[in-house]
């Protein structure tokens, strides 16, 4: 068995720290560009969205060096999402790759004893006696957590920083050794060192910089190429960005679905324009967008992938938000055919917006 898995935002940090662990062998796909679009584009339907398309060039980057195992997570619905699996089998079969995908499906969906059956398939290719195979899934979910915290401050403190362009650079060599690292314990210390590092960072408190909350579909605000690197953008020009969608939070938020104790500010915020659930992130993305009105941001950016039917349904309640709370916000919709330079245009138009409305609030005018 060798796996591989489609990249989803930091879970690549996770999944190394777990193979390695585990002494399981496994190819990390290079990081999603446009070769892996390119690839996904020929071979996908033309109408699924973009993110299935990355996915298909990550899995096929990572059949040339040899994977014949997709680890990936997965839903049932009701958003395309969930057909993803099934209809990524059947491309690659078609192709000629006759794959064993594992799918890690929410409990609520299988049951905890299928899911522990899944997990198992991967355990099972593990030469760790079980204690070693327990720690290592410790120190996969730790470090995901980790790593998603440090992003996380690493982006919101760019708007406050002394020397522009430190917490960014911090962050670029906080992932470029983490990757080089194969001991999960070390991976662990690495990224405590660097939690440190960005604490210390010098900042200036008294500064007032632009904020802005990223909402959307979590696949297209996890993965930085298929956001053209939105969040490395608004680190340049100095802004502060909060992001809630993350890998970490996803998992926690797949534990506690079955409890139904899942994600309770953001269903209480989303409760008075979208108070059901309707596939994708949709509830989310409004419910983070009221929250970052009540947390002070200047403005919210939704992005997401033509054709995304749950965030079609946002982008349709959030002009009513924007009116009523008095909070702009702009929607940026992405595909293979989205052009650098015109997204760019939109993003400076929409922070020269908000510089202007703050300057207005702090000189009265």
């Amino acid at each position: 068995m060798k796996i591989t898995f489609p990249h989803l935002g930091n879970t690549y940090f996770a999944a190394k720290a777990l193979f390695d662990g585990l002494g399981v062998d496994y190819v990390i796909p290079p990081l999603s560009n446009k070769a892996a679009l390119e690839i996904g584009s020929l071979y996908s339907p033309d109408e699924i969205c973009l993110p299935f398309k990355i996915m298909i060039g990550n899995y096929i980057e990572s059949i040339k060096q040899g994977a014949d195992t997709i680890l990936f997570v997965g839903s049932c619905g009701p958003c395309r999402f969930g057909e993803y699996c099934e209809l990524q089998m059947k491309l690659l079969k078609k192709l000629g790759h006759n794959l064993n995908f594992i799918i890690m499906d929410n409990p609520r969906d299988i049951g905890i004893k299928e899911l522990f059956n899944r997990i198992n398939s991967v355990l099972s290719a593990s030469s760790r006696n079980k204690k070693e195979q327990l720690k290592a899934i410790y120190y996969a979910v730790k470090i995901i957590n980790q790593i998603d915290d440090i992003e996380s401050t690493a982006r919101y403190l760019a708007g406050y920083e002394l020397n522009k362009g430190e917490c960014k650079q911090l962050l670029s060599r906080c992932k470029a050794e983490a990757l080089k690292i194969d001991i999960p314990e070390q991976m662990f210390e690495h990224f405590k060192k660097y939690k440190h590092l960005l604490d210390s960072v010098p900042i200036d408190k008294e500064k007032n910089p632009i904020k802005i909350a990223i909402v959307g579909e979590i696949y297209t605000i996890i993965e930085p190429f298929s956001s053209f690197y939105i969040e490395d953008k608004l680190m340049d020009y100095g802004i502060s960005t909060k992001r809630h969608l993350t890998p970490s939070w996803w998992f926690k938020n797949m534990a506690l679905t079955k409890f139904k104790i899942n994600s309770l500010d953001i269903r209480k915020a989303s409760k008075e324009y979208l108070p059901l659930y309707i596939g994708g992130h949709a509830r989310e993305c409004i419910g983070e967008t009221i929250l970052a009105k009540k947390h002070n941001f200047d403005g919210a950016i939704q992005i997401f992938p033509m054709g995304c039917m749950p965030e079609i349904v946002s982008k349709a309640i959030l002009p009513s938000i924007s009116k009523d709370k008095d909070f702009p916000i702009l929607t940026l919709v992405v595909d293979e055919l989205t052009g650098d330079a015109g997204y760019v245009t939109r993003i400076e138009a929409f922070l020269d917006l908000l510089e202007r409305r703050k300057k207005n609030v702090l000189y009265g005018s």
